[in-house]
């Protein structure tokens, strides 16, 4: 049908996808629920603030913004230290293996080494070589054990249990926490187990990657 002259175009206005809401049904919510943005101070980190404060309300909402930012931003700030943090530890035990690996490289016995050096190098309470059969100056373990402590896993980091004895001797009394590293090879099943008082000595947040290293090197030192 043709327009008639003069008459003014129809104004188009944008539809509504599926799940829109108009901003005056919003403006409508907030004044039904005035503790809306009260309740849920983690939205303020989303809104733009005012150009300019107009009144006290204003004034506090603003102030919320602020402080949901501050949150924020300290957070991450602790989650940046947090991780080089770790990174500074596993540097660190990296630099601790390698001085075991050279240490394994200059001795003419590889439990020996472990036993008499690796406690100094590595920086813990004491260090074992465990294996289920018999080798000269390792602690002899019941068919099974590595399998059964281990799994599939390369490095286990844990509270020492009811097995400290079995693993470290007469250091078991040092034995709060341990890890558990695998040897691996063709030979019997046989593992590394270092021990510490102090959790922060044998922290998971290090990493296992140096020691699952320094296991394979025992385990080519145990072939020479």
């Amino acid at each position: 049908m043709a327009r008639k002259a003069g008459a003014a175009a129809p104004t188009s206005r944008p539809s509504k996808g599926p799940g829109a809401v108009a901003a005056p049904d919003v403006a409508a919510y907030l004044r039904a629920h005035p503790r809306f943005l009260a309740d849920r101070p983690e939205l303020y980190r989303f809104l733009a603030p005012p150009d300019r404060v107009h009144g006290e309300r204003l004034a506090d909402h603003m102030l919320a913004m602020l402080r949901a930012e501050r949150v924020h931003a300290s957070a991450m700030a602790e989650r940046a230290d947090d991780v080089l943090a770790a990174g500074r530890a596993a540097a660190g035990l990296a630099a601790r293996v390698q001085e075991a690996v050279l240490a394994l490289i200059a001795a003419g016995s590889a439990a020996e080494c472990v036993a008499a050096e690796f406690s100094a190098h590595l920086a813990v309470d004491a260090a074992s070589l465990c294996a289920e059969a018999p080798l000269e100056g390792a602690r002899l373990l019941p068919e099974g054990t590595v399998a059964r402590l281990l799994g599939t896993r390369s490095v286990l980091f844990r509270d020492a249990g009811s097995d400290a004895a079995l693993l470290h001797g007469e250091a078991a009394e040092l034995a709060l926490h341990d890890v558990l590293v695998r040897i691996p090879g063709e030979g019997p099943p046989a593992l590394l187990a270092l021990v510490a008082r102090d959790r922060t000595a044998l922290d998971p947040s290090q990493g296992a990657g140096a020691l699952t290293f320094l296991g394979r090197a025992i385990a080519a030192a145990l072939r020479r």
